[in-house]
């Protein structure tokens, strides 16, 4: 196992900058997921760590080794890809250990280190069957084997679980998570999905346009989001971002005065953006006012969207209701639980 550092990390296309400075590190031993919406860098990131994209500048670390101009197979880390790139003709136990073969280590090793993996994933049934006779949850269980036989200081993920249905990627969450907890190898975990790194990670890393946004546990990052773009990003339904201006110690928006969070000293007159998530807007006779616009029942909750002046704004209740579209209602946000933001640059003012 190692620790992982990136150092003033840059990468340009020609003229044109993907990630520039980036610096990051990531612990030994650590589950870290690389999170962000579609063209953030994220995967650019992973690959470069891997030594599948050159750098353009800066420094990567593993352990304590600088590995900028090493090839992938001299870095010590195994990757796991979305698509699974398994050998078609060749059985599992023959893609599990492909890696080791290609080394010249020993077939009685091979078969050990192939036989413990395959243990540890379930596999032990399907070491004589080849891919075309596995499910999608298989496949990505073999490729997982194939890149734990190699024992590498660095597990890379490249959303794996993209091409698996809805059910079957929640059961891998838990199955990859509960590999990292026995393993404890440091692992790197590329998303675009925020629920898998909410569940997944002991540490998320937020990227956009190529540079972080924040760093930070799960809880962390969804308690203090360090601006507008992680608040509206961790989070399903996402945070409700209202534009107001303090007055009095209250946001004045969208026709109601909401009180600042507690110790919030903000200057009378400032623009700022209030957020206040779903689940701590309840059903009153004052404050938001709007009309429903969509009620979406889940079953252990019920998601209503309410048409405002400025914009929708979406409540949890964890109550059965029967509001009707069209019908008027007013939101109101749970004591100390609000965000307030600048709205000039995003930025957490409290």
């Amino acid at each position: 196992m190692a620790e992982v550092t990136i150092r003033d990390l840059g990468k340009a296309y020609g003229a044109a900058s993907v990630i520039e400075k980036l610096n990051l590190e990531i612990p030994d031993g650590s589950f870290t997921v690389l999170v962000g919406p579609s063209g953030c860098g994220k995967s650019t990131l992973l690959r470069m760590v891997a030594g599948l994209e050159e750098i353009s500048g800066g420094d990567i670390l593993i352990g304590q080794r600088r590995v900028n101009n090493l090839p992938p197979s001299e870095r010590d880390i195994a990757m796991v890809f979305q698509n699974y790139a398994l050998y078609p003709h060749k059985t599992v136990a023959a893609n599990m250990g492909f890696a080791l073969k290609m080394k010249g280590e020993r077939t009685e090793d091979i078969r050990a280190k192939v036989a413990r993996a395959a243990e540890i994933l379930g596999l032990t049934p399907y070491l004589d069957r080849y891919p075309r006779a596995l499910s999608g949850g298989q496949r990505q269980r073999v490729a997982m084997g194939r890149a734990i036989v190699r024992d590498p200081q660095v597990f890379l993920f490249d959303e794996p679980l993209s091409n698996l249905d809805a059910k079957l990627r929640v059961q891998m969450r838990t199955e990859i998570r509960e590999l990292h907890q026995r393993l404890k190898t440091t692992t790197v975990y590329v998303t675009h999905d925020q629920i898998e790194a909410m569940t997944m990670a002991d540490q998320i890393v937020i990227l956009n346009k190529g540079k972080i946004e924040q760093v930070g546990t799960p809880l962390e990052l969804y308690d203090r989001p360090a601006n507008t773009f992680v608040a509206g990003f961790i989070g399903s339904p996402a945070m409700n971002l209202l534009k107001g201006t303090v007055r009095g110690g209250h946001v004045q928006t969208e026709g109601a005065s909401l009180s600042l969070p507690d110790g919030c000293a903000v200057a009378e007159g400032k623009d700022v953006i209030y957020g206040i998530r779903p689940e701590h807007l309840t059903v009153a006779a004052t404050g938001i006012q709007g009309t429903v616009a969509v009620v979406e029942p889940t079953g252990s909750e019920t998601h209503i969207i309410v048409r405002t002046e400025g914009q929708e704004v979406t409540a949890i209740s964890r109550e059965r209701v029967s509001f009707r579209p069209g019908e008027a209602i007013a939101l109101a946000p749970r004591a100390g639980s609000a965000h307030v933001f600048d709205t000039a640059t995003g930025a957490r003012l409290c």
